[in-house]
């Protein structure tokens, strides 16, 4: 039947939505507030899981040489910028604001890949759809009522790691590591980087005075949000390899899920001129996508 063509984007969809809810519910509803240690966590777990998962065979991915790791090292910094930024911008904003900026890291790569691409010839439905997200990102603090600085500092900074890191990706075009090969170097160098970085934050020490260290809730959203991290890659990688002409369309579909229903689980402030800025900015990334299809 068609719709089993289409089980793997609903699984990637249902994880996806789940896995930004539990991690906002972690990081703004217990409020607990340390980026290095709570990404520690997860890629610590990531890490453990993929390899347990590689020992039993339940996914491949091919011995890494040392070459290959030292070329994918920009990549791994520029990943942990992404998630250290994005747990701080999480943590303080709405997932519709989130994604709304996140949207704009369509921008940073585009410049990027111009800037290193001049040969290429400018496609007007692009720039269009570049401008529609950047004019979202530029114009939602305006509309914000819960305006917020540090959020959309960190928002920014998100952006501009995620954006670097997927032009990155397409210049690196190597057949040295695969997606999970990839994301494997990037766990190991997270869990490295932000252990000697949880002590000159602070996090180390602060985390012994957070009220809700022993309780229950805070251990079982922060396993869900390790276990789902996790799951979200094999969705992402799953999808990609079956449906990946509709792998953007199901990110994009993933995303309006969660800013649909997000209202309805998390308190947030929105007026008519902040969700015009959240439906552009969709509207844009879905014009990027057709954009690309098209050419």
């Amino acid at each position: 039947m068609q719709w089993k063509r289409h089980i793997n984007g609903l699984a990637f969809s249902f994880v996806f939505v789940v896995s930004y809810f539990t991690n906002k519910f972690v990081l703004s509803v217990l409020k607990f507030t340390y980026p290095t240690l709570f990404q520690g966590w997860q890629t610590s777990i990531g890490a453990l899981l993929l390899l347990l998962s590689v020992k039993l065979g339940w996914v491949e991915m091919s011995r890494i040489t040392r070459s290959a790791a030292l070329l994918w090292l920009p990549g791994s910094v520029l990943f942990v910028g992404n998630i250290y930024a994005g747990s701080r911008a999480l943590s303080r904003l709405g997932i519709p604001f989130f994604f709304t900026l996140q949207n704009s890291a369509h921008v940073v790569s585009f410049v990027i890949l111009k800037l290193v691409h001049r040969e290429q010839k400018l496609q007007w439905l692009k720039f269009i759809s570049v401008g529609l997200m950047l004019l979202s990102a530029i114009s939602l603090p305006l509309q914000d009522p819960q305006f917020d600085l540090n959020g959309y500092l960190w928002a920014v900074g998100h952006l501009v790691c995620v954006g670097a890191y997927r032009a990155f990706q397409v210049q690196y075009k190597s057949s040295l590591l695969s997606d999970l090969e990839q994301q494997c170097i990037n766990y190991l160098f997270s869990v490295l980087l932000l252990a000697i970085a949880a002590h000159p934050t602070g996090d180390l020490v602060g985390v012994w005075e957070f009220p809700s260290l022993h309780s229950y809730t805070f251990h079982g959203g922060c396993c869900a949000s390790a276990l789902l991290g996790f799951l979200l890659l094999l969705a992402t990688v799953k999808l990609k390899s079956g449906l990946s002409d509709h792998c953007g369309v199901w990110m994009i579909l993933s995303k309006v899920f969660a800013v649909s229903l997000s209202p309805f689980i998390f308190y947030m402030d929105m007026n008519v001129l902040s969700l015009l800025c959240v439906f552009t900015s969709h509207c844009g990334e879905a014009l990027m996508l057709y954009s690309d299809r098209e050419s």
